[in-house]
């Protein structure tokens, strides 16, 4: 699936790692990540299961073969932050945003339908 939009929302180095920031983008509240090797993900910043707009606040984390994770703050399952998968149960999937390191360092988003 390709973006639709794509916004430079911040400098790389204003992100802290393993910590979440919300970034307006279009109208939509994205939840943006910076992870340990210098990479970003984008998921949407509503919990799957309530729609509280608290995914930013998650716990960072990953797989045991490095899939970069985050844990919802609220019931605590765990998704896959490139692809939005649920690894704790079918019922849930997280929108997942494209995001990217421009060469000059600005985190740039591409939302997805």
């Amino acid at each position: 699936m390709s973006a639709t939009t794509a916004v430079e929302i911040c400098r790389l180095e204003d992100l802290e790692t393993g910590w979440g920031e919300v970034a307006l983008v279009e109208g939509r509240q994205v939840a943006v990540f910076r992870l340990p090797d210098d990479t970003v993900a984008a998921v949407g910043h509503a919990d799957p299961r309530s729609g509280a707009l608290v995914m930013a606040r998650g716990i960072v984390g990953a797989t045991l073969d490095g899939t970069p994770t985050i844990a919802s703050p609220l019931y605590k399952e765990v998704y896959d932050l490139r692809t939005g998968q649920c690894l704790t149960t079918d019922a849930y999937e997280l929108p997942v945003h494209d995001a990217t390191v421009s060469p000059q360092g600005r985190v740039v988003v591409g939302l997805r339908p």
